[in-house]
């Protein structure tokens, strides 16, 4: 035990030094040096910061619990997020940016109204306090208990244990969030991405190796032949998965939390150029394509090696994280769990206090506030808020259905009216505010009615794929009756930064979500989820539509292209002096 904590403490520790090494000397006086950064995040750092802020313990342990339970259809909440990432690459990135966004509320001012985006405000910072950041600290503290065994140490209770454990949490990432504006957080984010990686990456390498009595390919061909059933992500209407709930209310999360979601989207906006942003965009995304390594993979050894039946499901994860790494590396596993629930924990409060002080705080209070003085209330609001987290985030040990599904059902709440009036506001020019707010409230009134007064016996998701719908041409009928002067899109680079396109943001998106199909085909009864299965000719297949993609999008070749445009002047011009000398000789 004393390796472990010492192993994790070092981690810790050098992470946090890094960080500070790194943001020492920067300008946190200012609002755009607070909450954007500078404007001068990388792609990589832009990348993997939004992994990290999305990846927490609710992923880790909650993913891998459903995966125990069931098979590989919950990859329906992760790997298709590739769609609307490019979509936010190729569409999005460029209106935030040349509109010089620092919120996401501020597209509803300027698309409905003053009181649609403070009504937008308000539903992220209950999307933040109440769903994601509690969720955040108290699957973190279930890591920590079960891995540490703290209980048993310290002589206390399940619940006890929690507690101290998410405050503990709690104040570690308030630091970092507080004191070190976004720039900290994404920093931090980049280091933790590559030692969770790392980490997460040996829970499924030793699972196998124990599994096969020291021999990884003998835990494959375990897994590989025995309930087969387990690898496939097409979900049917039995498993918390169906397939169709990707194409219905699990899209419209997608959209929601990958192109309009502040603490996601808020990396971006910090970004230096365009580029620099689809870059990261994009990274991210090919992350998220092998999260079933990762987030699934595990799950499925669990059912292996834990047998069936652990209750509560969502300890599969840490119990199997106990049992088969080595005790040095469990402090450096633990270290790249603390890093992801500090990343999901100070970024969202980051963005929650951006949220109040850019776009609450001005309506609330008639005050004029300087840079400095702005950045002082930030961290005291910062500071309020992770207090309210830590009380909140022990009450969710009262649910029993496993934290993940139970957090995306509440999140119907707040996710899809934001998507809605997103999707009314950029492809419709004349609904008003007023026929916004009225179609948010009917939402939240029916989504209540339906999932929890009613209990209406259809898969949530499924409602919130019709309620998107009904959100939306409700919208649109109401639009008819209380219109605006049609919205005019604005064209003034307002960012101030370089909006020129990445050269490859077409082949690598198309590319990606060819992946993405591919994946789905691997993860099937076509491929390896089945015995008749031919999981070799799915790659085999994808190799070759792959190399179509780079041929079919490869980005005009620039050198190429310059050297034909001198070639026809060179041409031009000896043609030119020939007609000349031909006249000259002929007069």
């Amino acid at each position: 035990m004393l390796l472990t904590v010492s192993s994790f403490l070092i981690v810790t520790a050098l992470v946090a030094y890094v960080s500070w090494l790194r943001t020492k000397n920067d300008d946190l006086t200012t609002s755009k040096g607070y909450f954007l950064a500078g404007r001068g995040l990388s792609g990589i750092v832009i990348g993997c910061s939004m992994v990290l802020t999305s990846l927490s313990t609710e992923q880790l342990i909650g993913v891998n619990a459903v995966s125990y339970q069931n098979n590989f259809s919950v990859i329906a909440w992760t790997v298709p997020t590739v769609i609307p990432l490019c979509f936010l690459a190729l569409y999005m990135l460029p209106k935030y940016l040349r509109n010089g966004y620092t919120t996401i509320p501020e597209f509803f001012e300027n698309r409905f109204d003053r009181q649609t985006r403070l009504i937008m405000s308000g539903l992220f910072l209950v999307f933040y306090l109440l769903i994601v950041i509690p969720t955040a600290l108290y699957t973190g503290a279930i890591a920590f208990n079960k891995i540490f065994n703290l209980e048993t140490i310290f002589g206390l209770s399940e619940a006890q244990a929690i507690v101290y454990t998410v405050i503990a949490i709690g104040v570690v990432g308030a630091i970092y969030a507080i004191f070190g504006g976004l720039k900290a957080v994404a920093v931090s984010d980049t280091i933790n991405a590559v030692i969770l990686v790392i980490g997460a990456l040996l829970v499924p390498v030793f699972a196998l190796l124990y599994l096969g009595n020291g021999s990884i390919s003998e835990g494959l061909h375990i897994i590989t032949t025995t309930h087969v059933e387990k690898w496939n992500a097409i979900g049917s209407s039995t498993d918390s998965t169906p397939w169709p709930t990707i194409f219905t209310g699990i899209m419209v999360v997608h959209f929601f939390y990958w192109t309009t979601n502040q603490a996601i989207v808020q990396r971006c906006l910090g970004a230096k150029d365009l580029a620099s942003g689809q870059k990261g965009i994009l990274i991210a995304a090919l992350f998220l394509l092998t999260l079933p390594i990762i987030l699934n993979l595990p799950g499925l050894l669990s059912f292996h090696i834990l047998g069936e039946g652990l209750n509560p499901i969502d300890t599969s994860y840490p119990l199997l994280v106990n049992k088969v790494m080595p005790t040095a590396l469990q402090g450096f596993f633990i270290a790249a769990l603390f890093g992801a629930i500090l990343s999901t924990f100070n970024s969202f409060l980051n963005s929650a206090a951006t949220i109040y002080c850019k776009d609450l705080l001005p309506s609330i209070s008639k005050k004029q506030r300087t840079d400095q003085e702005l950045i002082v209330y930030a961290k005291k609001v910062s500071t309020i808020m992770a207090i309210v987290t830590m009380i909140i985030g022990p009450l969710l040990m009262f649910g029993t259905d496993g934290i993940f599904l139970i957090t995306k059902r509440f999140a119907g709440f707040v996710n899809i009216p934001i998507v809605a009036l997103f999707a009314v506001g950029l492809f419709n020019k004349t609904v008003s505010g007023l026929a916004a707010r009225i179609a948010l409230l009917v939402h939240v009134v029916l989504y209540f009615s339906i999932v929890w007064v009613f209990n209406v016996k259809i898969n949530f998701v499924y409602v919130m794929g019709g309620l998107f719908v009904f959100d939306v041409v409700f919208m649109l009928i109401l639009g008819q009756f209380l219109k605006r002067e049609p919205y005019v899109e604005n064209t003034v680079n307002k960012g101030d930064v370089d909006l020129t396109n990445w050269k490859y943001i077409k082949v690598t998106s198309v590319s990606l979500i060819l992946g993405l199909i591919a994946l789905y085909a691997f993860l099937s009864p076509v491929g390896i989820a089945s015995p008749d299965g031919n999981p070799m000719l799915v790659l085999e297949v994808y190799a070759v539509l792959q190399l179509i993609v780079l041929i079919v999008f490869r980005p005009k070749n620039e050198k190429t292209e310059h050297q034909l445009h001198l070639s026809n002047q060179l041409i031009r011009r000896a043609y030119i002096t020939y007609a000349l000398k031909i006249d000259k000789d002929y007069v």
